[in-house]
């Protein structure tokens, strides 16, 4: 009976035997394909990462007319004649409102007033939004004059959407995509806190349009919203425009959930 030796494998030496070798390049070679492998699955299973930006770590001072309707908004000129009226947020998971408590203080009627501002912006698909992280750094320019409010335009009385509740703070900056229950109840608690609730809506084209969400009279609305946050749901109301800002006015009760999955969260 021919007795083999077992290998022991010393690195610093060179006399390696076959059997080693060839063990050492067949897990090398596996272990390649194996990770290879895991990546591509990691990749195809991803969403496409949208182009949205959060300028978390620069300030930016934007001046133009302060309004609500019902939201915080600044309306910003942009060129000759051309104007985007910028959704005011807070730092966190809060409204622009506690932010704003102390220049209302001293201008009870802020709306139609220039303000200066500075803070993050966010902006994503021809939408453009401000967090505020600090009280002091907003100022009067000139007192409220009510001619420089935008125009109010009805477009619809009764409409019908197809679309999903979103938190518009993550899905315009934070959110690059971010599925799963976690997401929902973090938009969740953004609406929660006051951030105003968006309707995301795509039409045969993948075309994206975005309705601000009010009650039926046109005020705010949060707490009752949040049981339908990334729902494919049908939603029906009464559509105004504010310049470049659709809103929707909706009985909360009428809503349909479709008990569809998500394709936002």
């Amino acid at each position: 009976m021919k007795n083999e030796e077992d290998d022991f494998y010393v690195g610093y030496l060179d006399n390696t035997s076959t059997k080693t070798k060839k063990t050492t390049r067949l897990f090398v070679v596996f272990s390649l394909l194996g990770l290879i492998a895991i990546a591509s699955i990691f990749a195809l299973t991803q969403n496409t990462f949208k182009n949205s930006t959060f300028e978390l770590t620069t300030s930016t001072k934007i001046t133009g007319v302060y309004h609500e309707m019902p939201y915080p908004m600044l309306k910003v000129k942009t060129a000759e004649n051309t104007y985007k009226n910028i959704l005011l947020l807070g730092f966190g998971k809060s409204s622009a409102n506690p932010f704003l408590e102390k220049i209302r203080s001293k201008t009870p009627k802020l709306s139609g007033s220039i303000l200066s501002i500075e803070g993050n912006l966010i902006y994503y698909n021809g939408k453009t939004l401000l967090q505020i992280t600090n009280d002091e750094k907003i100022s009067l320019v000139e007192k409220t004059n009510p001619n420089r409010l935008p125009k109010v335009e009805q477009v619809a009385n009764n409409m019908e959407f197809k679309g999903e509740v979103i938190d518009p703070k993550c899905y315009f900056g934070v959110m690059k995509p971010g599925k799963g229950k976690i997401h929902r109840s973090c938009a969740a608690l953004c609406i929660a806190g006051g951030i105003p609730p968006v309707l995301a809506t795509n039409d045969e084209n993948n075309i994206s349009e975005y309705y601000l969400i009010t009650d039926k009279k046109g005020n705010p609305i949060h707490k009752d919203i949040l049981p339908y946050i990334g729902k494919p749901s049908l939603i029906n109301g009464k559509v105004v425009r504010v310049e470049d800002w659709y809103q929707l006015q909706i009985d909360v009760n009428s809503i349909q959930d479709l008990n569809q999955p998500s394709k936002i969260y």
